[in-house]
């Protein structure tokens, strides 16, 4: 479990090389910077940034199979309702030869999120601004989100992007075995809950 800022930081520097850890650094920092200008994170989470969004994020990629990163992958990552980075813009800060679509829809958090993807090197990484009912659907490798849609919308809003080998990773928080409880059966046994490494109370909802 992660418990602090230290080690938080450790756990994402074991997840990454000197370059990506750098571009999380640099990515910590702009959070902090914009949210001085919109309100990206709580004010009161900006101590814990390290624990509370960028570890929070990162752990994601222990949930999905390796063949998810390979080049035979079938399409980019896909993250919902990215708002400042969130799970998407870590994911492919870590991992920027993975193709990233994040999808955010509020003018002001899309050109921050440009801006982030240019001041981190990120030419595999791009944003579609506008709803996801808007985007032209393609096969994703995996669909993120946090903080989206309840689970039940946000599977009918993601199927047209969804295949049989599509990866979900959804941190739920607190709501996530209820969440769950909410599908149909056929649907609920595709996935299962996974534990946060940072939060003891919180799930990630996980179909892999």
């Amino acid at each position: 479990m992660i418990t602090n800022e230290t080690e938080a930081r450790a756990y994402v520097a074991g997840l990454t090389d000197a370059e990506g850890m750098a571009r999380i650094e640099a990515f910590a920092a702009l959070v902090l910077e914009e949210n001085q200008h919109q309100n990206l994170i709580a004010k009161a989470t900006e101590a814990h940034i390290w624990q509370r969004h960028i570890a929070d994020s990162a752990q994601l990629l222990e949930n999905v199979s390796r063949e998810t990163f390979g080049a035979n992958a079938n399409g980019p990552w896909l993250d919902l309702g990215s708002g400042p980075g969130f799970p998407g813009l870590v994911i492919a800060a870590l991992h920027p030869n993975m193709p990233v679509v994040l999808v955010e829809s509020r003018a002001r958090r899309v050109e921050f999120l440009n801006r982030c993807i240019a001041a981190l090197g990120l030419p595999k990484c791009r944003v579609e601004g506008q709803r996801l009912e808007r985007v032209e659907p393609f096969p994703a490798r995996a669909i993120s989100a946090r903080a989206f849609a309840p689970l039940a919308k946000l599977l009918t809003l993601s199927a047209p992007f969804s295949t049989r080998h599509t990866a979900y990773v959804l941190p739920k928080g607190r709501s996530a075995a209820q969440e769950l409880e909410t599908l149909k059966p056929a649907s609920r046994a595709m996935f299962h809950v996974k534990h946060s490494l940072t939060d003891p109370e919180a799930g990630i909802i996980v179909k892999a």
